[in-house]
């Protein structure tokens, strides 16, 4: 998928080695996404595209080293980053209930373009373009409240977790959400936001494990989680009431200590324990049942598989059931047909209710 994704680039007309760089993160272990950016890179060379930049920053060190000195970068990648998970974060609220089909895509493919137009504009200081994206988030709210809907209280609320690909990428999960909205169910996705702040916790605990607390490291981690919250809280405040009832944690390691008795995050690292995690969080906020999306034989995926049985037992039985997907052209309607079917039984006999937002009104 992401090999096909970089080769239509470098098919397309005008293409300039010199001048592209890919992006492709890597991380260490055993995961087969280690070997992506090895595997792009050894590619573009056997194609004779040597001059193409494979820009791959790493987990270990929290995606440092790749930055300019003042920080726009990484702050910029951080402004797209939210500003994606916002707006995918409202058309998954706002798509089931809406009147007219294709309304809320289209809200949203506007305000991927805006966000693209804003962050992409050379020449304009970090500060200006801060206030450009806060405004960009006020359009795409008022977009979505324009869309004509009728929000009714009832449907099953279906968490997605797994891996970030697999269940970010609706070509590669098969369009499972849209799947699960036809056979009446809503969901709630993971977002890409919740690896940054995982990823900013192993690196402090690896840092207080070889340094302690107090030392040069730290102090840097802490300046840029310090940054990456204000810019986070500066792009939410505007939707507070719309995302009532759909609010992520305050804090990764809310997560992490719901994993630990299953999980434990020092032993096992990388999306298995924000999978575990995630799902008993969401089980909290009244989710009616989780799907794990993840690729075939994903390592995370088995070991989620493992476990989720004894989450389920300790969650008055929640509904999960783990997907895999490998390319082959197999319908999964009617899996996604029984599972809403568990989800509504678990819906009538769950002991914690779902808050809804304020367009749902008060009945």
């Amino acid at each position: 998928m992401t090999v096909g994704d970089f080769l239509r680039v470098c098919r397309q007309p005008g293409f300039d080695p010199a001048k592209t760089a890919f992006m492709m993160p890597t991380a260490h272990g055993p995961c087969r996404f280690g070997q992506y950016a090895p595997y792009l890179r050894q590619l573009m060379d056997e194609m004779g595209y040597h001059d193409v930049v494979v820009f791959s920053p790493s987990s270990d060190d929290g995606y440092e080293g790749y930055d300019d000195p003042q920080g726009s970068m990484s702050r910029n990648l951080w402004m797209g980053v939210i500003a994606g998970d916002l707006a995918l974060k409202f058309l998954l609220k706002t798509r089931p209930y809406e009147t007219h089909a294709g309304d809320s895509d289209e809200v949203f493919h506007e305000t991927i373009a805006d966000f693209d137009r804003i962050l992409s504009q050379p020449g304009i200081t970090l500060r200006k373009r801060r206030a450009e994206v806060a405004a960009g988030v006020e359009r795409m709210r008022d977009r979505y409240r324009a869309v004509p809907a009728r929000y009714e209280k009832g449907r099953p609320l279906i968490g997605l977790v797994g891996e970030i690909f697999c269940r970010q990428n609706t070509f590669s999960n098969d369009d499972v959400a849209r799947r699960v909205e036809k056979f009446g169910g809503e969901c709630w996705l993971s977002d890409i936001t919740e690896w940054i702040w995982y990823v900013n916790a192993y690196v402090e605990d690896n840092i207080v494990q070889s340094k302690g607390r107090f030392n040069l490291d730290m102090l840097k981690l802490k300046l840029k989680t310090s940054v990456q919250h204000r810019y986070e809280h500066a792009m939410l405040a505007p939707l507070k009431e719309d995302f009532r009832g759909y609010e992520e944690p305050h804090d990764v390691r809310e997560v992490l200590a719901a994993s630990e008795p299953y999980l434990p995050t020092r032993g096992c690292v990388g999306e298995m324990v924000l999978s575990v995690g995630k799902a008993i969080y969401l089980s909290r906020k009244g989710a009616d049942g989780i799907l794990d999306i993840s690729p075939f034989t994903c390592m995370n995926g088995i070991i989620c598989e493992g476990v989720y049985p004894a989450v389920s037992e300790a969650n008055d039985g929640l509904p999960i059931r783990i997907c895999y997907f490998d390319g082959m052209n197999t319908s999964i309607d009617r899996d996604i047909e029984i599972f809403l079917d568990l989800a509504r039984a678990y819906q009538a006999r769950k002991s914690t209710q779902r808050i809804y937002p304020p367009c749902f009104g008060s009945s």
